[in-house]
């Protein structure tokens, strides 16, 4: 077990400690200390004088990444299998065990388990990657399984230590951001036989509120979108040169599905230097892409919005690419077409045709719904509209929606409730609107804030067709004529609710609730306070 840190005194003790609490199956923990000034060294010392298992290795020098003290880390380690552990982050209970045996017993030069990422101080958690983790599974070759090349952590994995001294496969050294993208692609561009395992084996703590952001948290300046870049394009040329063509195709979609559709919904919050840097940067990149990678999923959210970058020499329709790179997906309006109807991304820019929709599934389909919450003394309301898309979803015929609100601290839900969808627009006399052209499916609904309860929540859509089909969306915020106003409403429940309905980064409609007098209070002083600094 490989523990790295640098200037972390407040939390590598812990991480540590949960590579010695996973028992026999660790025989060794080499904790690399990068040139650390803040005692975290000494804190180490202190562990490993009590513990005959813990070797502690101090750099010279700071190496200003994760790649060079990981490397040293590999270079140190005695055991038959090493592992990665950031000094930020946990390993659960019965980890090790549970790639140590999925390990041995297949054979594999590799063991890849499930990763979560823990929201701090909530405790909120979204796992990392869980398609790829739902049974046991071995993988005699990576290129089994192309969708590998999503998981490019590689701290949720287990290595056979002779297969990376032998295949020579080393982090990148120095400052050199993403180093997990490239040591991934050459770990699996040397054709491992992979053991897969659902259980959990790797908590990814997340501190978005801490004073130095994570490397991969830090992303407000364009040198951090230049280095994902670099790494994104260096892991496609170790694939490719590696004869692995399939599993190159897979990482470049990868980039389109995953980093293009991320700091896409990210930029609107960024100055307008910065977007020009991103857009022209991004555009260089993918010009490399050729006629097939443009082929793989072409009616993807990623795929579109790298088109509307590619073919448009100054950004554009930023607030309308937001709702495209969320997730959920969200296509809002216009709904273009060429003269001789060609469904297209605008009139100003007809060379991005959207005809791949008109064949994509309707559960995949990146539906728009605008939400307007109205909160109100007795009964507050919420309004949702649903937007045509070409023909498809009356095609499909939307019958009703499911709705309910998800709390941002630890994913319980409130408010579940089924409204049926009428149809508007011209035409609607048939039952589903899908013989009578409706342009939109509408419904309206009460909310009981009260019962929701203090604290942030996410609307959450499913939408359910007369096919059988069902599609899950987010609900794009309708702003303007001060619909996202704070307001103040009497409860009976409650005595007083202060309710902000506002929009999330990526145009989804929330709405955060404060409960009681007591709670109207900390809100007043948590914002008073934000005045004065």
């Amino acid at each position: 077990m490989v523990v790295i840190g640098y200037n972390d005194l407040a939390h590598v003790g812990d991480a540590v400690r949960s590579a010695l609490a996973q028992g026999p199956a660790v025989a060794e923990v080499v904790a690399v200390d990068d040139c650390s000034t803040d005692g975290s060294a000494e804190l180490l010392d202190r562990l490993a004088a009590d513990e005959p298992r813990l070797r502690v290795v101090r750099r010279s020098e700071n190496s200003g990444g994760c790649g060079s003290p990981r490397n040293t880390g590999i270079d140190a380690v005695t055991t038959p299998y090493v592992m990665f552990l950031d000094s930020d982050d946990v390993l659960p209970p019965g980890a090790v065990d549970a790639l140590l045996a999925a390990a041995t017993g297949a054979h594999a030069e590799v063991a890849s388990g499930l990763c979560v990422r823990r929201e701090l101080p909530s405790g909120r958690e979204q796992p990392w990657q869980a398609p790829l983790y739902t049974a046991h599974t071995v993988l005699a070759r990576p290129t089994q399984q192309p969708r590998l090349v999503h998981d490019t952590l590689c701290v949720n994995k287990l290595y056979r230590t002779d297969f990376l001294r032998e295949q020579r496969i080393r982090f990148p050294e120095g400052r050199f951001l993403y180093e997990d993208i490239v040591f991934s692609a050459r770990v699996l561009a040397a054709d491992p036989r992979i053991a897969v395992v659902p259980d959990l084996v790797y908590v990814w703590h997340v501190r978005r509120a801490a004073e130095q952001l994570s490397l991969s948290l830090d992303r407000e300046h364009i040198d951090n979108w230049k280095a994902r870049v670099e790494a994104c394009a260096l892991a496609y040329e170790i694939l490719l040169g590696a004869g692995h063509k399939e599993l190159a195709r897979a990482a470049r979609e990868k980039f389109l599905d995953h980093e293009v559709r991320m700091y896409a919904r990210e930029l609107g919050l960024r100055d307008a230097h910065y977007q020009r840097a991103w857009w022209a940067h991004t555009r260089e990149y993918l010009a490399r892409y050729d006629a097939t990678d443009w082929e793989q999923n072409p009616g993807a959210p990623g795929p579109l919005i790298a088109r509307v970058v590619l073919e448009s020499p100054e950004p554009r329709d930023l607030p309308r690419l937001r709702e495209l790179a969320a997730r959920p997906a969200r296509l809002l309006p216009p709904y273009a077409r060429t003269p001789d109807g060609v469904p297209v991304w605008s009139a100003e820019l007809p060379q991005v045709t959207l005809t791949p929709l008109l064949a994509r599934p309707t559960g995949l389909l990146p539906l728009a719904v605008d939400a307007e919450l109205l909160p109100r003394p007795r009964a507050s309301l919420l309004r949702l509209r649903l937007h045509e898309l070409y023909g498809r979803l009356a095609e499909a015929g939307p019958r009703e929606v499911d709705v309910e609100w998800r709390s941002r601290d630890d994913d319980r839900t409130r408010g579940h409730t089924t409204v049926r969808l009428t149809p508007s627009g011209a035409g609607t006399g048939s039952e589903t609107g899908a013989k009578a052209g409706a342009d939109s499916w509408s419904a309206a609904l009460p909310v009981d804030l009260a019962g929701l309860g203090a604290g942030t929540w996410d609307l959450r859509l499913t939408v359910h067709f007369a096919d059988g089909t069902r599609r899950e969306v987010t609900a794009h915020a309708l702003t303007g004529a001060g619909r996202l106003r704070r307001r103040a409403v009497p409860s009976a429940r409650r005595g007083v609710l202060l309710v902000q309905p506002y929009t999330t980064h990526s145009g989804a409609l929330a709405v955060r609730v404060a409960t009681g007098v007591r709670g109207v209070m900390q809100v007043a002083r948590s914002r008073l306070r934000r005045l004065l600094h």
